[in-house]
């Protein structure tokens, strides 16, 4: 159950809601949980939330006109040219705390492959919860490879 816990809020902390999964998953790592399994479902949930950035993303251009929409035309065409700058390989940065979600948003709206979205989301999500759990591990003693 507590990994479903772990899975769920870093569902929710890869979209706009307001969650804080690290703190979660460092307070698991003291606890003494698997480091494998937190690190999985934590990666797992955090890019299936980014996914769900992305189907939004996708449906942007059916929204933008509406009167309620809050992004401005202005907006999106330069969210759409700094991540041409840049390219597909941006969402390597989507576990940035400030402006990742944006960028699997802006993923969507490219219309980035599924495939290429996923395994770059993937990678860069996974390496921040590597970096995180080996972090408290290492400042809490937990030996490296607990079970």
């Amino acid at each position: 159950m507590i990994y479903l816990t772990l899975f769920l809020t870093s569902f929710a902390a890869a979209t706009l809601l307001p969650a804080y999964s690290e703190i979660l998953a460092g307070s698991l790592v003291v606890k003494g949980y698997s480091l494998w399994w937190l690190w999985v479902w934590a990666t797992l949930g955090n890019t299936l939330g980014s996914v769900v950035n992305g189907i939004i993303g996708r449906q942007i251009d059916r929204l933008k006109h509406k009167r309620w929409f809050p992004i401005s035309e202005t907006q999106l065409h330069k969210a759409r040219n700094r991540f041409n700058r840049y390219g597909q390989w941006s969402l390597l940065l989507g576990w940035l705390p400030l402006g990742g979600d944006a960028l699997t948003l802006v993923g969507g709206i490219m219309r980035v492959p599924w495939l290429n979205f996923i395994v770059l989301v993937g990678i860069g999500k996974g390496l921040r919860y590597a970096f995180v759990i080996w972090l408290v591990a290492e400042a809490s003693g937990v030996p490296p490879l607990s079970p």
